[in-house]
């Protein structure tokens, strides 16, 4: 039975550990990012070091991701996602794990965070897509779910165990145990079970080069004509702009309109869990209905979330809805683009054609961040973000649901075998 033919039940029960794998490897690149708010106070307070340049590393892994995302789905595409993965994550864990010799020197973890933010490129976001998208058809959509939400079982996780470590252990041992211990447990699961799948036979290679001349899918030339994947290029720029911008501020839009401090941190928490039931529920909808209107829809009602907050403030409960909806919609957005980006342009260039949406997604994000402060700063409130937000998300949503016809890759493939 062909990979294409197989049923749902079926890929996931050849497929699970893969799954599982690409899950925690998700998680792992994360890591960093989660902690960062947890190590910014002992290291402000032993080197005198300000947020901002505490903050600088974040930016400088953005830029990294932005530039250098289609090259890393280029090798992908060539090699496939464990023989860029496997190496990635040995020198990944070192770069993480040497941000425990710190000495109090800004050039020096500015450095370290270029470091990291080069090297680390290899076991982001495209590595784990790839491998879960090219194992899985008629299951996609929830495999790529689960596979997603690494990120957020880092963002629950990673928080208070390494607060724990930083206060039992101190920061230098907290970074050692936290990147390398979870860097090991990555390493493992991905040695096991990291496959590439081939075309046709579903055969899982784990050493040499994956045969991917087979693999039917748009080339890149075909792809730089297709009207699918520009509006998947749009979709995720102007997106990401946007809900990020969201995301970011959303504790101080909410204290804007009246709610505590303490209940916009609790409301954070319950939009961080709605995005990971957005991620399986949306994964399983794309797998059995039409996947153009549940991605227009998903992230059309996205601009609810905007609106409630924006004329909301009156009404608790409109609030939390606005925020569940956000929360659902901003966990199922990547999810939704990569789902869509294999279906529209097929496996055989999907690191490419998936690597410039990453780079679109880093840049949205780091824009969306400034355009929501540049608003408040100069006019005092939030409201023409939120206003303009909600136009936008609309305007994704019908670019998602006008998308053409995709191809019948499965159909193309029987005919070249």
């Amino acid at each position: 039975m062909s990979v294409a033919e197989a049923s749902g039940s079926e890929e996931w029960r050849r497929g699970w550990q893969l799954v599982l794998a690409c899950f925690v490897g998700f998680s792992f690149f994360s890591i960093m990012t989660a902690a960062l708010g947890v190590f910014m106070a002992p290291l402000g307070e032993e080197f005198g070091w300000s947020r901002t340049l505490l903050s600088a590393g974040v930016s400088i892994a953005s830029v990294a991701t932005a530039i250098l995302s289609p090259f890393v789905g280029a090798l992908i595409d060539r090699f496939g996602s464990r023989r860029v993965a496997m190496p990635g994550l040995v020198v990944t864990i070192f770069a993480m794990c040497l941000f425990s010799s710190l000495n109090g020197s800004p050039t020096q973890w500015l450095f370290l965070w270029g470091f990291y933010a080069v090297i680390s490129i290899t076991v982001k976001t495209t590595v784990w897509t790839a491998a879960v998208a090219g194992a899985f058809d008629a299951a996609r959509g929830l495999a790529l779910g689960v596979t997603l939400a690494g990120n957020a079982a880092a963002q629950i996780l990673v928080p208070p165990l390494a607060t724990w470590l930083v206060q039992d252990f101190g920061w230098r041992i907290a970074y050692l145990a936290l990147c390398g211990g979870w860097g090991l447990i990555t390493l493992v699961l991905c040695f096991f079970f990291l496959r590439d799948v081939t075309p046709r036979d579903g055969v899982q290679t784990a050493k040499g080069v994956p045969d991917r001349s087979a693999i039917p899918g748009l080339t890149i030339s075909a792809a730089l004509r297709s009207r699918a994947v520009w509006f998947l290029y749009i979709v995720s720029f102007v997106s990401m702009v946007f809900v990020i911008g969201l995301v970011v501020h959303q504790i101080p839009i909410l204290t804007a309109v009246g709610v505590s401090a303490t209940n916009a941190a609790w409301l954070a928490s319950l939009a961080g869990v709605a995005g990971i039931v957005g991620k399986l529920v949306c994964g399983a909808l794309l797998d059995r209905f039409d996947a153009n209107l549940v991605g227009g829809v998903t992230i059309a009602a996205i601009s609810l979330a905007f609106l409630l907050l924006l004329y909301g403030a009156g009404s608790v409960a409109l609030i939390i809805v606005g925020m569940i909806i956000n929360g659902y919609g901003v966990g199922s957005l990547l999810q939704i683009v990569s789902y869509l980006t294999a279906k529209h342009a097929g496996m055989k260039n999907f690191g490419v054609i998936f690597g410039v949406i990453t780079s679109l997604v880093a840049l949205g994000s780091g824009l969306g961040l400034m355009i929501a402060g540049m608003v408040f700063d100069v006019t005092g409130k939030y409201d023409g973000f939120l206003i303009v937000g909600a136009v936008a998300s609309v305007f994704c949503g019908l670019l998602i649901w006008l998308l053409p016809r995709a191809p019948d890759w499965r159909q193309l493939e029987a005919v070249k075998a």
